[in-house]
């Protein structure tokens, strides 16, 4: 009733304090009874976001000590002195051994001329070459002055099936229901020409019936054609309503930054432009642009009516359709895994590792190709958890692996804060299926507020059993003949002051030392506890008493 009737009173001021919350919290704050809480909470995935942990863990006992009291502060804002609160997190403790040895390694990606040395065309290995065998001999060339132990993880792509030799999209843009991450310039006229539609983008200058005085460019992402050879152009596009085709261009650039009026642009001329019908125009010589980095752009122009003549139609406002474009290369067209295998230089020779396995674009896509699964865009991340893919994973691919085998697993992982990275484990099959290292482990720490602050704290909260007041009885009798007697005939301790049976305070932390001596003698130095002790003081209830253990004795804690 005290905490109410207190609380209460300072509602009353409400209606008259200029910040009357901050007067209740202030109030509860420094009020003579403030809330003393005890409470156990194990920290959530939410909490270790809040705290910008992108992990999901600390990386040693001191970061908890010195991260989780801000973290306590916000949580219990109005507990006060003597509050404790026990704390579980997961600590990291390490990955398997020579894990970060291979998510850490150098990364070598094949080039086109890479796979042409080994008979293969320039977008990956045939399916009947062994890229085992022939990666060593690209890493000798291709790596200057290699260490002894260097790790590489060697990254390709090996075709599914025989490809189709041809003309190969090198670059390829899909305009269905997307801009493909084009970017709109602005030049004249008020109207927005590009917009998306569901096989193709359009470029329009027809508004409110009428056609309308606009140029607006579309401009592509910088195209980089540095290793690139016999390059060919092909567009798929449909021009309607046109009087000049000549308003719409194709243009390209080997100068534009983000100005496309200080850039140079070269027109290309189709001998197939664009026709009334979709239609895909020839496969345009782009040898011009062999080596180089381009943008390419889509100029649109048109021409409005003379409103001064509103019923005649001067003006030049065509429909410009493009559902693709592509820049091709001689090569083949195939479907193809992305892999990679790590490989290790030791006396003057690349050697593949065994022992190792790094996950493949298919082996990704075996788990799922939707939204929210591996396959959707080939890696684990914070949402995607290996440790629930991996186990499933391996026990389909390795159905063979005999018990305590082991397999290190390496893996692309998307983070949200960090971006693109590798990680990986060590699996170990264990009663017949495979089980990960677990490089972190569940803590705990407690902490308790002092001083306005929270924290961490030793302190251990103990309850004297009945057991307890035996030994003491048995210790003490002799010393306190009364006090023990009524303690032992009652089950508490006679707190009434002046009272014969009375227990002290010197008399109780005799008591205390008493016990915990008995039950706890290794304790450390300045291990704390809160003693909690049955008490007769005109009614049944209990006391608490904070200890320490000081040079060896336990005393009361100031």
């Amino acid at each position: 009733m005290k905490r109410i009737v207190y609380c209460l009173a300072i509602l009353g001021l409400t209606f008259v304090g200029c910040n009357p919350m901050d007067d209740i919290y202030d109030g509860l704050d420094t009020s003579a009874d403030p809330i003393v809480g005890s409470e156990s909470y194990t920290l959530t995935s939410d909490d270790y976001t809040e705290l910008d942990l992108e992990f999901g863990n600390f990386g040693s006992e001191e970061d908890a000590k010195t991260i989780l009291p801000g973290f306590l502060a916000e949580k219990y804002p109005f507990w006060g002195e003597g509050s404790s609160v026990v704390v579980g997190y997961d600590l990291f403790i390490g990955n398997a051994e020579g894990i970060n040895d291979y998510t850490n390694s150098d990364v070598y990606e094949f080039t086109n001329s890479n796979y042409a040395a080994t008979g293969s065309d320039a977008f990956g290995f045939y399916p009947d070459v062994n890229a085992t065998s022939a990666i060593p001999e690209i890493l000798d060339a291709q790596i200057a002055d290699p260490t002894e132990g260097q790790i590489v993880l060697a990254k390709y792509d090996q075709y599914t099936e025989t490809p189709v030799v041809g003309l190969a999209d090198l670059v390829a843009y899909n305009f269905a229901g997307s801009l493909q991450g084009w970017n709109i310039v602005e030049e004249n006229g008020d109207y927005d020409v590009w917009s998306t539609e569901t096989g193709n983008i359009r470029g329009n200058g027809y508004f409110d019936g009428d056609q309308r005085t606009n140029a607006e460019w579309l401009v592509s992402p910088s195209i980089d054609l540095s290793d690139e050879s016999d390059l060919k152009f092909q567009i798929t596009q449909e021009l309607d309503f046109a009087g000049d085709a000549s308003l719409v261009k194709i243009l390209v650039s080997t100068d534009y930054t983000d100005d496309v009026f200080a850039a140079t642009w070269d027109e290309i001329t189709l001998a197939m432009p664009a026709t009334e019908d979709m239609a895909s125009s020839e496969n345009y010589d782009f040898s011009a642009y062999d080596g180089e980095i381009i943008n390419i752009a889509f100029m649109y122009s048109s021409i409005g009516d003379d409103e001064s003549t509103p019923d005649v139609d001067e003006g030049d406002a065509s429909r410009w359709r493009i559902a693709s474009m592509a820049i091709k290369t001689t090569g083949a067209t195939g479907d193809t895994n992305s892999k990679g295998e790590y490989f290790m230089y030791a006396s003057g020779a690349w050697s593949a590792i065994d022992g190792v396995y790094y996950l493949s674009s298919a082996d990704f896509d075996s788990m799922g190709e939707g939204s929210g699964q591996p396959g959707q865009y080939d890696n684990f991340s914070s949402s995607i958890s290996p440790d629930n893919y991996l186990p499933t994973f391996l026990s389909l691919n390795f159905p063979y692996a005999q018990e305590e085998e082991e397999l290190v697993v390496i893996y692309d992982y998307y983070s949200s804060s960090s971006g693109a990275q590798r990680r990986g484990n060590l699996y170990t099959v264990t009663n017949g299926e495979f089980v990960g290292h677990e490089s972190t482990v569940s803590r705990t720490l407690q902490f308790g507020f002092e001083d306005g602050v929270w924290i961490p704290d030793n302190t251990i909260r103990y309850t004297l059993s009945a057991d307890d007041y035996t030994v003491i009885g048995a210790a003490l009798a002799d010393t306190y003949p009364n006090a023990t007697s009524s303690m032992l005939n009652y089950g508490n301790m006679d707190r009434r002051a002046g009272n014969t049976a009375e227990w002290t305070n010197p008399m109780v932390l005799e008591a205390i030392n008493v016990v915990l001596d008995n039950n706890v003698p290794s304790a450390a130095e300045e291990q704390k506890y809160v003693v909690t002790i049955e008490v007769y003081n005109g009614s049944n209830t209990t006391e608490d008493f904070a200890v320490i253990k000081m040079n060896g004795e336990w005393v009361y804690q100031d």
